[in-house]
């Protein structure tokens, strides 16, 4: 759940700067991901735009990433600015991010037939990942996995 505590560490961690909370996050998901990490071959972290990642000053999700304990390939790019998921319904997320992300060309040989694990801070609607996903197969990974810190749970009534 992305409640709470969590809510709190995690927006000190990716708005506040305070980037010591990624090691014990990390520590926490490679505990709950042991399973989706122990036959996987490699992690990719969720990247940001180049202008998102200058004036934040980092990547969350790398942070995260070189933290987990596995292999990290950096090959995920984001192809164009998209608005901020936070600030848009459900419904929009999808295609808001669809075709968002590529794999750089030198990074197919880091994923090509293997089994990888996305890494991000927080999962909403999943959309994110999927267009991520969809990247690093139709670069040729055998198999693509999900590991995040936190999921938002939509309760219906």
């Amino acid at each position: 759940m992305y409640d709470g505590a969590l809510r709190q560490i995690l927006h000190a961690f990716k708005y506040e700067g305070r980037r010591t909370i990624a090691a014990p996050v990390a520590r926490l998901m490679a505990q709950a991901g042991q399973q989706l990490l122990a036959t996987a071959d490699v992690v990719v972290p969720v990247p940001l735009h180049r202008r998102r990642e200058r004036s934040r000053g980092f990547n969350q999700a790398r942070d995260l990433a070189l933290q987990v304990g596995s292999p990290v390939a950096d090959i995920l790019r984001r192809t164009r600015p998209t608005p901020s998921q936070t600030d848009l319904p459900a419904a929009r997320r999808h295609a808001n991010v669809r075709g968002a992300f590529v794999v750089a060309p030198l990074g197919r040989a880091a994923i090509d037939g293997r089994i990888v694990v996305l890494i991000d801070d927080v999962s909403t609607t999943g959309a994110t990942l999927e267009a991520c996903a969809r990247a690093l197969k139709d670069a040729g990974a055998r198999e693509v996995r999900a590991l995040t810190a936190a999921r938002v749970v939509t309760r219906r009534p």
